[in-house]
């Protein structure tokens, strides 16, 4: 008898689990955007947002809560209810970088999500003002080390991959730069604009339009391989420094413990979401990269480890 009840209990969990999908979402969604408006974590939560919108018939609204190089928002919804309703844009910053080199970030990346669904992956681009005299990173290296201390470069948070980037690049290249810190990408790219920065080490959604237009001049790509969208631009590789290859990622993660059953939901719809906007993930230079929850589990726990890695050996850390 206690085994038929427990059955039986454990039979209207389950079907409780499954009504909680099938009415979900009952009321608008939020999606935690950890950085200012204007930057790729931004777009590619404002890709997906109108189409999961048009799927599922309620409005996913896109909120930005910079701060503390996007802990601030990742700290938002790792405490928020676990009911689908607070989801996070997250990105490489807050799901690898921040943890790599902040004891104090408020959240672990593993522990405190529950993954949902990768969006895309992307990479950075060294860039400089067209009026540098830096042709090449061999050149802005010996104008660093010619005048150590002098030259800055644009990060957007203490511990983003903008940031974490720039100090691995001055390890490996031994020279002395300062970070000059904004609140976005877009603020970032408009400092090196009007020159008051001199360099980037920044996604290719930031600084793309300006390297077209001869604005900003692209050294490198910190890809393995020549991206399509810069052919003419060396790799990292090329340029002598393989320590300095990355790529980027953005997905959607919920809090710990959120119901199988939404994260599953969720994942159809915004892989679908994916697919239906790969023509305007590409036109941020970046790709589609749908999957499983578990994939996207097994990228958070490898990033992590790889970033903590590179935080250690090159002495990073923001504590």
């Amino acid at each position: 008898m206690v085994l038929r009840w427990t059955a039986f209990a454990f039979s209207l969990c389950l079907s409780g689990a499954g009504a909680l999908a099938q009415t979900y979402p009952a009321k608008p969604v939020k999606i935690i955007v950890p950085s200012g408006a204007g930057g790729p974590t931004d777009a590619a939560a404002r890709v997906i947002a109108d189409r999961l919108y048009a799927a599922m018939g309620q409005p996913f609204i896109v909120e930005n809560r910079n701060g503390a190089g996007g802990a601030l928002g990742a700290r938002v919804v790792a405490t928020a209810p676990a009911d689908g309703y607070t989801l996070l844009m997250g990105n490489t910053a807050v799901l690898a970088t921040i943890p790599a080199v902040s004891k104090g970030a408020g959240y672990d990346a593993v522990k405190s999500f529950t993954p949902v669904a990768l969006v895309m992956d992307s990479f950075q681009v060294v860039t400089v003002n067209r009026d540098a005299s830096a042709r090449t990173l061999a050149d802005l290296v010996a104008s660093a080390k010619r005048e150590p201390g002098k030259l800055n470069y644009a990060a957007t948070g203490i511990g983003n991959i903008t940031h974490l980037a720039g100090e691995l690049f001055k390890a490996r290249a031994g020279v002395d730069l300062a970070a000059v810190q904004y609140r976005s990408g877009g603020e970032a790219t408009t400092a090196l604009l009007q020159n008051d920065v001199q360099m980037t080490i920044d996604n290719i959604s930031a600084v793309r339009p300006f390297i077209e237009d001869g604005k900003l001049r692209a050294l490198a790509v910190t890809s393995a391989q020549r991206r399509p969208e810069l052919p003419d631009v060396p790799t990292v590789i090329e340029a002598g420094y393989p320590d300095l290859v990355m790529t980027s990622f953005f997905g959607v993660v919920a809090p710990a413990g959120t119901p199988p059953d939404i994260v599953d939901k969720l994942n159809r719809d915004i892989n679908q979401a994916v697919a239906q906007a790969s023509d305007a993930i590409a036109r941020l230079g970046s790709r589609p990269a749908p999957g499983t929850p578990d994939q996207f589990r097994d990228l958070i726990a490898n990033e992590s480890a790889k970033w903590a890695r590179i935080a250690r050996d090159a002495k990073i850390s923001i504590d």
